[in-house]
């Protein structure tokens, strides 16, 4: 496999065991050697190779346990279609509704001292002791969550909202996208939807670059100013919503775990700054594809 000019020595970045099960490894056996890569999109998670390659640095790490599942309600479900949350001192539940039989949430819990690192039951159980303190219908949607639907994350990982406001997310032909571009914690449900949104939109700005004059796109190479310009209008659409979903779970998170009273008033200053409506994130238009 050859590489465009757009990903210079990619190919050396990228080691094999982050690539097992990848579509770049299969390519690479598969391929004959006169195909060329030309774009490379990083949807690698949070601890992407591709992040790496691209200039950006290391996720931080937020001292939370979290409970995540699905509760089913068979007859259907009183909640509606808004996103909503609980939070307390140390504590906090929110609801994301799927359909009207289905609802995806989240329960977190600050570590106590000296349990930073636990094995995933051991944190379940201690989160999930707080929720007999809950209102009755938000307990019952948890306890309707089997543990086959449910899964425990001992460290949630996120991108500070200045890292994503500042950063260069291309490199050559490179560029990332999802957790790869703005991992943030569960505050806001809107991790993957975010996730897809930029796939609508690197799309767009691909598909148009190779278009050029309008015409259907041959089959040919993409110039490497083409495909540039292309990741360019992609980076710079996707920064400020980025930026701004960033911020806002940064902000409920460090609210949830900071002791500082300084902090937290600035983190609730932050939000009323960015505004009650749960709906103005989950409404967000990233146009047509």
């Amino acid at each position: 496999m050859r590489e465009a000019a757009g990903t210079p020595g990619l190919r050396r970045e990228l080691a094999q065991s982050s690539c097992r099960h990848g579509h770049l490894r299969r390519m690479y056996r598969k391929k004959s050697s006169n195909n060329v890569i030309q774009v490379v999109i990083g949807c690698d998670g949070w601890n992407s190779v591709v992040a790496r390659y691209v200039g950006l640095g290391a996720p931080s790490q937020l001292p939370r346990f979290i409970v995540l599942g699905f509760a089913s309600y068979p007859e259907g479900h009183p909640f509606g279609t808004e996103f909503s949350q609980i939070i307390a001192d140390d504590f906090a539940v929110g609801r994301v509704p799927i359909n009207e039989n289905l609802l995806h949430f989240f329960v977190s819990r600050s570590p106590s001292p000296g349990r930073t690192d636990v094995d995933e039951d051991a944190a379940r159980k201690y989160v999930l002791e707080k929720v007999d303190e809950l209102p009755g219908e938000v307990a019952d949607m948890v306890r309707r969550c089997d543990a086959a639907s449910s899964w425990t994350l001992t460290k949630v990982w996120y991108r500070p909202p200045w890292q994503v406001a500042l950063a260069g997310f291309r490199r050559g032909a490179v560029t990332v996208a999802g957790d790869a571009m703005h991992a943030m914690g569960p505050f806001i449900g809107q991790g993957g939807s975010a996730g897809l949104e930029d796939a609508v939109v690197l799309a767009r700005s691909l598909s148009s670059a190779a278009a050029g004059d309008g015409r259907a796109p041959p089959r040919q190479q993409l110039r490497d100013d083409a495909v540039g310009a292309a990741i360019d209008e992609y980076v710079a659409e996707r920064r400020r919503r980025a930026t701004t979903l960033c911020l806002h779970s940064f902000a409920i998170g460090t609210l949830l775990t900071t002791r500082w009273l300084a902090v937290k008033l600035a983190c609730v200053a932050v939000l009323a700054l960015l505004g009650g409506d749960s709906r103005r994130d989950a409404d967000y238009d990233c146009g047509r594809l």
